[in-house]
């Protein structure tokens, strides 16, 4: 037995060797991983001082035949081979996986927009399984999931450090059916558990709408293959319906990344020149530069982005080419960490290595890997209580005095704006930091009538 496995495992490596000799390097194109990604040709093959020596290779053949004959369980080939290459992936980082050909349609579903699930976005983060984002619209996220949250148990069983990939496969499931989650907040809190029923997830990754006259605000949950276009679309639309834009909130809260030519495609619609994005790994075909290309759609507006500890991966490289360029101002929380880039490389029959290849840097050269991006405004987790007293609605004015003389009618706000702190705080933020630079931008534009000489 130890043998054959030797003559096959050696004739494996040969065989191996042997392709990626003949093989010319692909050239590198987008690959569809739900992180950042550039496709990167095959390595070298490697050398008699990289191979595994005969001892190791013994001790390797030796437990798999020590487990095909003595574990509790009949266990089949295709399922050692397996686990082996997934504990191997494990052992790197919490990106790199094997995925069978179920895993690779889920990825596909994942970045097209549309799939059945939870609506979240998970990592394995310290040994546990820990939420990335929830995603808009999703039964997570009406739930009161939060970003951070680590998920401990499902349907009441412990979430095992060893089983993560396990756990995550057990998040999948028809539409309908039901699961339970008992998560731990950030905050560490008590466990809380949060029943759910799968869903068919439908992302609509862009969606805008005016907060005030001239001021926009866009949110993008996620970045899919036509992230970009929908951007440029919508902005269009909106700029078409309500005229030029005095400024824009952009909120990458809690978007957990996506597709690494999306990202650019975005950052792209907002730079009129400048490096976006660049990548460096061990592989030169790894070592990649992305530049702006097109005109600002905003035509120099100022933008506010708005992020937190969910704001993950691609949401990251928007981000720090915005701050970097001083494009935008940044506004929130630190974000994530994920600096770093996935490649699918296919196995031949099917299957697949989603591998770590290269890490991305923003256009300073900054590495955001477990670092984040800091903001520029740092803005606590703060919420705003309504007024329920309607006796104190309002201060008093010169109207409530009586017999007071008649003057212009009373202007007043918008509701919706001035219930915009108790609904999201940061966001009220960012519109007045959007205002004042607004603001700012046009006493640039418009010389001061101080400024004439006098006559």
């Amino acid at each position: 037995m130890i043998r054959s496995l030797q003559s096959l495992l050696g004739g494996t490596l040969a065989l191996v060797a042997t392709v990626v000799l003949a093989a010319p390097p692909p050239a590198p194109k987008p690959a569809g991983v739900p992180a950042s990604a550039a496709s990167t040709a095959l390595p070298a093959p490697a050398t008699s001082a990289d191979l595994p020596s005969l001892a190791e290779i013994e001790t390797f053949t030796r437990a798999f035949e020590l487990i095909k004959q003595a574990y509790v369980d009949p266990v089949s080939n295709q399922q050692l081979m397996q686990s082996a290459i997934r504990g191997m992936l494990a052992g790197l980082d919490p990106h790199s996986e094997f995925l069978d050909k179920q895993d690779l349609r889920d990825l596909t579903e994942d970045t097209s927009g549309a799939y059945t699930g939870l609506g979240i976005q998970v990592a394995q983060v310290n040994h546990q399984l820990v939420i990335i984002a929830p995603l808009d619209g999703g039964p997570a996220k009406r739930a009161g999931i939060l970003a951070g949250d680590a998920i401990v148990a499902i349907n009441g069983v412990p979430v095992q450090p060893d089983a993560i990939d396990a756990a995550m496969k057990e998040l999948r499931g028809p539409i309908g059916s039901k699961i339970t989650l008992t998560v731990v907040h950030a905050d560490g809190g008590k466990p809380v558990v949060v029943p759910l029923v799968r869903e068919r997830i439908r992302v609509a990754s862009v969606s805008t709408r005016m907060l005030e006259p001239g001021f926009a605000y866009i949110r993008i949950s996620e970045f899919q293959e036509d992230t970009a276009d929908e951007l440029t679309r919508k902005l269009e639309a909106l700029q078409k319906k309500d005229g030029p834009l005095r400024g824009v909130v952009l909120d990458l809260r809690s978007n957990p990344g996506g597709l690494l030519t999306s990202a650019v495609g975005v950052a792209n619609d907002f730079l009129a020149s400048g490096l976006i994005v660049s990548t460096r790994g061990r592989l030169p075909q790894s070592d990649l530069k992305f530049n702006a290309t097109s005109g600002d759609l905003l035509h120099g507006a100022p933008m506010v982005v708005l992020v937190d500890n969910g704001t993950a991966s691609a949401a990251e490289i928007v981000t720090g080419a915005l701050k970097d360029h001083h494009r935008a101002l940044v506004m929130g929380r630190r974000t994530f960490g994920k600096g770093s880039v996935q490649t699918i490389l296919p196995l031949g029959n099917g299957e697949a290595v989603k591998l770590t290849t290269a890490r991305y840097y923003t256009p300073d050269g900054t590495s955001i890997q477990v670092a984040g991006i800091t903001p520029d405004i740092v803005l606590g987790n703060v919420t705003v209580e309504a007024n329920r007293d309607p006796a104190l609605a309002d201060d008093e004015h010169e109207g409530d005095l009586p017999n007071h003389l008649s003057g212009s009618p009373v202007t007043r706000a918008n509701p919706d704006t001035g219930d915009l702190a108790v609904q999201d705080y940061a966001l009220s933020e960012a519109l007045h930091v959007l205002k004042g630079l607004a603001l700012a931008r046009h006493a640039t534009v418009q010389p001061a009538a101080a400024d004439s000489p006098a006559h």
